[in-house]
């Protein structure tokens, strides 16, 4: 188990405020179970691991889970800093076997879901602020396309949905794809299909998501990676451990790995 650390390190350069905002990573989905929190964790892990100061805030205001899949048992978390209690900076803590940093969701309760617009913008405008000391901040969102998850997924440059070939989760994904778009036209949204039988099947299932964006959004959201299927990953969780720290040479870890390579070259 890890606890908490009150400072957070100013490691990076702050960009100018034209940039503001897009260093930000949203990971959505547009259901629950597609392994989108797995994802944020493994994706972060990967990006800490190439030399980037690297944040990830478990924006979930429903049912956090970040800490529980690493192990953690934060003194502080969002839920302190939606009281008014702290400021996100001193809620932050160190996650040190995997180099980077940590603001934990309140996590087991659904207390956070439903907070008023006006304190969302606040949170919002805080985690740009902040996100100006880190290289990267992955925001692992709620699942679905509730406004508060709307809300912060609007503080992104980037937002990753993460799908499977489930038929309910492709039509979630396009679902969240759809509000999206519509809200912020021209966002850069892209697409992970996770848990994938094969890099074909996963293929196969990007192609359908993307003819129902070209057909009825006349959008075309680009595919950043096919994570393939890897009882690793479940075994993984169990232990609380990051999937590149206890199996880093599993397919599903290489897969993430590939995935933050194409991420810092965007």
């Amino acid at each position: 188990m890890t606890t908490s650390s009150d400072a957070v390190p100013a490691l990076a350069p702050r960009p100018s405020g034209r940039q503001k905002g897009r260093n930000i990573v949203a990971i959505a989905s547009g259901k629950g179970g597609v392994g989108k929190t797995w994802f944020a964790i493994t994706l972060t892990h990967a990006i800490s691991r190439r030399g980037q100061h690297t944040l990830l805030f478990d924006g979930d205001l429903g049912l956090a889970n970040v800490d529980i899949q690493l192990g953690l048992m934060p003194r502080f978390d969002l839920g302190s800093v939606v009281a008014g209690k702290m400021t996100l900076n001193q809620a932050v803590m160190r996650y040190e076997p995997g180099g980077f940093d940590v603001l934990a969701g309140r996590s087991g309760s659904g207390s956070l879901a439903n907070i008023p617009a006006s304190r969302l913008q606040i949170l919002a405008d805080d985690l740009a602020l902040m996100a100006q000391k880190y290289d990267r901040v992955i925001l692992d969102l709620g699942a679905g396309v509730e406004k508060s998850v709307r809300h912060l997924a609007r503080s992104a440059g980037t937002i990753i949905v993460v799908t499977s070939d489930e038929p309910t989760s492709l039509t979630d994904a396009y679902a969240f794809i759809k509000v999206t778009a519509m809200e912020r036209p021209g966002v850069d949204i892209r697409v992970i299909i996770n848990a994938a039988n094969s890099t074909r099947e996963g293929e196969r299932t990007y192609q359908t998501l993307q003819k129902a964006c070209q057909g009825f959004l006349k959008i075309n959201p680009p595919l950043l990676g096919i994570v393939r299927r890897d009882m690793r990953v479940r075994e993984a969780i169990r232990n609380q451990t990051p999937i590149l720290t206890r199996h880093p040479n599993a397919e599903a870890a290489l897969d993430v790995e590939g995935v933050a390579d194409r991420l810092l070259k965007l």
